[in-house]
C-alpha cells in the first residue's frame, strides 16, 4: 500500500461509492458474460462517476467549486439507479440486488448532500 495519501482518502462518502461501485462492476462482469457490452460500460461508467468526482473535488481549491463536483457525484447516484431500473425491467437483476442498491444510492446521495450542505 503506498504512503502517499489524499484527501478524499478519509472522506466517508469517498469510501462508501467505491463500495457501491465494486458492487456495480460486479454486475457489468455478469453482463459482459451475457454479451451485454453497452450496459456494462455505462454501468462502470456511472459507477466511477462518483467516486472520481469526490476525489477531484477534494483537490478543488474552492469550496464552490468542491460543492459543484459533489453535485456530480451526487447526480451520478441517479445515474445509477437509472440504470439499475432499467436493468430490472429486463431481468438482467433481481428485486433484492435492485432493493439493495438503491438503498445504498440513496444513502450515498443523503451523506454528499450533507457535505456539501457543511461546506457552505
Amino acid at each position: 500500500m503506498s504512503k502517499v495519501k489524499f484527501r478524499f482518502q478519509d472522506l466517508g462518502i469517498w469510501r462508501m461509492a467505491m463500495e457501491i461501485a465494486d458492487e456495480l462492476f460486479d454486475i457489468a462482469d455478469e453482463l459482459e458474460e451475457k454479451r451485454l457490452y453497452r450496459f456494462a460500460d455505462q454501468l462502470r461508467g456511472a459507477g466511477m462517476s462518483m467516486s472520481n468526482n469526490i476525489a477531484e473535488g477534494s483537490g478543488s481549491t474552492s469550496k464552490k467549486e468542491f460543492i459543484r463536483f459533489l453535485n456530480i457525484a451526487r447526480r451520478s447516484t441517479f445515474e445509477n439507479a437509472n440504470i439499475l431500473f432499467l436493468l430490472k425491467r429486463r431481468t438482467l437483476i433481481g428485486d433484492k440486488t435492485l432493493e439493495l442498491l438503491l438503498d445504498r444510492l440513496d444513502h450515498l446521495c443523503r451523506m454528499v448532500t450533507k457535505f456539501q450542505n457543511s461546506l457552505k
